[in-house]
């Protein structure tokens, strides 16, 4: 690829500096968003409880239990997010990068948007693997009151009641739920910004560092709802199939069968989705907003896709 003189340099130490502000913007975002996460996952496993709305269910949760039970599974969430963040982000970084470099300039742009799927199916498929644990921790924490609210703990109780296998049983649900959202997370935020900036008749290289976060604000909020909907059937599988005796004792594949026949599909693909598309689209727009301040922290100049073609224009 030819590099002009305002070309980042892309090494390890871009990749570290990536996958640290992964790590912190995903970490971040989930932390802030955990109430409503404690509060959607008794709506998705108790729906004839928590039947009228979000607010409502908010209401009901805290009066039951106390505003503290909102925080339920927090250290999980945090430490489980900036570990799904340090692979996701560095990882999309990484493959993203040296897929473009493979290719050359003008076929890498020329197949943007499936370097931005391929990149983010592999690094969400690597992250998951360390996500997997502690999310069936975090949420045994929240679906069962008896279970250690810690991390630790939680572990070690996990470990020793349903064995190593049992922190993956929700690996199936987990890559289907994120794989799909990572990968419409990132296209279509690459393919938002892209068409922002078109309508501006700029690029991101000519524009201020505020100009460059406020337009991934805009485009992760746009992101984070596409991606919401595409995910959200998996979203409930994963939060009803962690909750014990759920869909039977089978295999976790006819387990999920079962779960989907019992919920429907239409309720499958709506139970909770307007929460979650305010959450999802609120968490995916702080992430690019937070992914990119850190960047420009560290110092590091992120990856764009060029057009080879508008280059030879200017110059």
């Amino acid at each position: 690829m030819s590099h002009g003189h305002e070309e980042p340099v892309f090494n390890t130490m871009y990749y570290v500096k990536a996958a640290l502000a992964g790590g912190i913007c995903c970490s971040i975002t989930h932390g802030a968003v955990c109430p409503i996460d404690v509060v959607k996952t008794r709506m998705q496993l108790e729906p004839a409880k928590y039947n009228r709305g979000m607010l409502a269910a908010f209401k009901q949760v805290v009066s039951a239990e106390g505003a503290g039970v909102l925080a339920t599974g927090l250290g999980a969430t945090a430490a489980g997010y900036f570990v799904q963040g340090w692979f996701k982000f560095g990882g999309v970084e990484f493959f993203k990068v040296n897929l473009a470099q493979r290719m050359g300039e003008q076929k890498a742009w020329e197949n943007r948007t499936s370097i931005y799927l391929a990149a983010s199916a592999m690094a969400e498929f690597i992250a998951d693997l360390f996500l997997c644990p502690l999310e069936a921790v975090r949420i045994r924490s929240v679906a069962d009151p008896t279970f250690p609210k810690g991390l630790g703990a939680g572990a070690a109780r996990m470990l020793s009641t349903d064995g190593v296998m049992g922190f993956y049983a929700g690996l199936g649900p987990i890559l289907f739920k994120q794989v799909p959202y990572t990968m419409a997370k990132f296209a279509v935020q690459g393919a938002a910004a892209e068409a922002i900036y078109g309508s501006l008749n700029t690029s991101p290289d000519k524009c201020s560092k505020g100009k460059n976060i406020a337009i991934s604000l805009s485009s992760g909020v746009i992101a984070g709802v596409a991606a919401a909907i595409i995910s959200h059937p998996a979203d409930t599988l994963l939060s009803k199939i962690n909750k014990k005796g759920a869909g039977g004792d089978g295999s976790t594949v006819s387990r999920l069968i079962n779960i989907a026949k019992e919920v429907g599909v239409f309720k499958l693909c709506t139970q909770g989705l307007a929460a979650r598309c305010i959450m999802v689209g609120t968490l995916t727009a702080g992430q690019f907003g937070i992914f990119d301040t850190v960047m420009n922290l560290v110092g590091a100049k992120k990856f764009h896709f060029h057009n080879p073609a508008e280059k030879k224009e200017h110059h």
